[in-house]
Order: C-alpha cells, then structure tokens, then sequence
C-alpha cells in the first residue's frame, strides 16, 4: 500500500529555513504529481504546493510564493518542501500527499497522505 513518511519539521525562528523530505513507497513515484498542505489545528488543511511528476511544473499558494520551493527526486521516491524567510503564520503540520490517479498534473484530488510533521516559527 501506499506509504508517505514526511520528516524534517521543528522550530525554527522567523526569517530561518527548514526542508522538509517526504519518503514515498508502494506505487511507482515517478508517475504521480505530489503536492504538500498545511494545517493549524482548528482550521481546514490548505494547499501549500504542488509538483508535476517530471519536476518540471510547479504550482504554489500565494501565501508561500518566492520564499517555499517545492522538488523532487525520482531516483530516492522523495518529494522535498525548501521553506525560507519563514513567518510564525507558517506555523502547521505539514503534510505530503499523493493523488489517486497518475499522469494529471494538477490532480483534481489527492486520495493518499502522510502522519505529518510539525513545523513552529517562533517570533
């Protein structure tokens, strides 16, 4: 079955930068777009980034845009989340997510997510 391990979250002070991984297994990576969300605890999970399953199209919130980038590497099944200038409203568990279907990018749903990682920025 499928499986994301996301890891690399913690604190952080506002301004730093953290990268986060997320391991994939169980299906062929390279055919599915990834994508990465957000959520306060409290509030609806939000779309954070996605990416194409190639790597070469990417899509991001405007909230995060110019300071998150999001890539991959095919050959280790790893998706990665770079987060810099990071603000205490970046504060949430992030969580990878893979969609049901391959080969659409960007999928209209993602069916498969990870237990999440905490990320804090302190002010």
């Amino acid at each position: 079955q499928v499986q994301l391990v996301e890891s690399g979250g913690g604190l952080v002070q506002a301004g730093g930068s953290l990268r986060l991984s997320c391991a994939a297994s169980g299906r062929t990576f390279s055919i599915y777009s990834m994508g990465w969300f957000r959520q306060v605890q409290g509030k609806a999970r939000e779309f954070v980034a996605g990416i194409s399953r190639s790597g070469d199209s990417t899509y991001y919130a405007d909230s995060v845009k110019g300071r998150f980038t999001i890539s991959r590497d095919n050959a280790k099944n790893t998706v990665y989340l770079q987060m810099n200038s990071l603000k205490p409203e970046d504060t949430a568990v992030y969580y990878c997510a893979q969609p049901g279907v391959a080969r659409i990018f960007p999928p209209s749903k993602y069916d498969y997510w990870g237990r999440g990682t905490q990320v804090t920025v302190s002010s």
